[in-house]
């Protein structure tokens, strides 16, 4: 029986299409939506962690000075530099005096004439006291005689008159005294306050140090308070660290620290936490902290980045995982753990993470217990998985 020939071109073409359908299920079960998930794992193990702390911080003076006038004035003399070492006293910068040293010159002036007045108060107070003395002898005299009935009452009372003018007259010469040495003292009071606002023109270093900034010229006026220079003390240098809230557990005084300055990327410098700052920046969610340097080294200045690790106690030995194993379903932090060849979503307590990507699992997860590190696409407790080696694609 011949078969004809259309017949045969219907059948190769059905066949061929059952083999472009086995390709196209082969295709889509292997690379397709519903290929496995390829997955590394990895498996738990038990250890002790290096924990630490990394932040940036800026190079600061715990000891820095504004140095400017206590009045507004105008810059007479500005005597150092940006750079310029300088001691304790030494005179840095002047300010215009205006009318201070001639208000000083009458002042001066003043109390010397309160020096006479009280010599004067003082030599008609030993006349009153003279005349006083003479009144009471004769007062007493002309009594003794009175009652001897030698002079007349009259008498007597005139001479004991005479007495008591007398002395209300060193009274009064008394008050004078004593009115001349007050005026004295309010005008030396203020000669006193005359000097030192005479004083606080004149800026002086309050303690060793260098001068970071030059913030008035020779001619330029200046308010109360306004800097004239800004002064540091190198040895006070320290730097103002900030940390991440999350893994700051563990942070006091006293930690170990090692420092890279960005000026000196090679040079590695240790230090410890001198102070950690009550406050936080709840907005970057970072923690202060405030490291002195053992060293600080020569030429450091202000303002400069620096790299801080901090070494914290080392922890108990417990179960440890990469970070990259962790998962975040709903509220609940955790692992896909692979029972049987099949994923199930096991929540974990986390303890300190180190920086080199090691997770303590406190509760959760025992040694030996194999979890996903990375997959090619979210997980599901449905997904159906390949374990591979290693993943050339990121991670979801």
């Amino acid at each position: 029986m011949k078969i004809p020939s259309n017949l045969w071109r219907r059948l190769g073409l059905g066949l061929l299409g059952v083999v472009l359908i086995v390709a196209l299920v082969y295709v889509v079960m292997r690379s397709g939506p519903l290929a496995p998930v390829r997955v590394t794992v990895t498996q738990a193990t038990v250890g002790s962690l290096s924990p630490s702390l990394f932040g940036i911080g800026t190079v600061e003076a715990r000891r820095a000075y504004l140095i400017g006038p206590t009045a507004a004035g105008r810059v007479s003399k500005v005597l150092v530099d940006v750079g310029d070492t300088v001691q304790a006293g030494q005179l840095l910068a002047e300010m215009d005096p205006v009318d201070l040293d001639e208000r000083a010159a009458a002042l001066d002036a003043s109390i010397a004439r309160a020096g006479s007045a009280i010599a004067a108060a003082q030599a008609q107070r030993r006349d009153a006291q003279a005349r006083s003395e003479l009144a009471a002898i004769t007062a007493r005299r002309y009594v003794e005689l009175g009652a001897q009935k030698f002079m007349s009452a009259g008498a007597v009372e005139a001479k004991q008159q005479e007495q008591a003018s007398a002395e209300a007259v060193v009274a009064s010469a008394d008050a004078n005294l004593a009115a001349a040495r007050q005026d004295t003292q309010r005008l030396a009071a203020e000669r006193a306050g005359l000097r030192q606002q005479r004083d606080n023109v004149r800026l002086l270093a309050p303690a060793n140090g260098v001068v970071i900034s030059r913030d008035a010229e020779v001619g330029s006026t200046v308010v109360a308070g306004q800097a004239v220079l800004r002064l540091i003390e190198p040895t006070s240098l320290w730097i103002r660290v900030r940390l991440d809230q999350g893994r700051s557990a563990g942070l006091v005084e006293g930690l170990p620290a090692s420092i890279v300055l960005r000026s000196k990327p090679s040079a590695r410098l240790y230090g410890k936490v001198a102070r950690v700052e009550a406050t936080s920046d709840s907005i970057t969610e970072e923690r202060l902290a405030l490291v002195a340097m053992d060293t600080p080294p020569a030429g450091l200045s202000t303002g400069e980045l620096a790299e801080v690790t901090l070494t914290l106690p080392t922890p108990a030995p417990a179960v440890l995982l990469p970070n990259p194993a962790m998962r975040r379903q709903a509220d609940q932090v955790g692992v896909w753990r692979l029972e049987g060849g099949k994923l199930r979503f096991a929540p974990v307590r986390i303890g300190l993470t180190s920086l080199d990507g090691q997770v303590q699992v406190l509760e959760g997860l025992k040694a030996g217990d194999e979890v996903v590190v990375y997959s090619e696409k979210e997980l599901t407790a449905d997904s159906r998985i390949k374990v591979v080696d290693a993943l050339t694609g990121s991670q979801p």
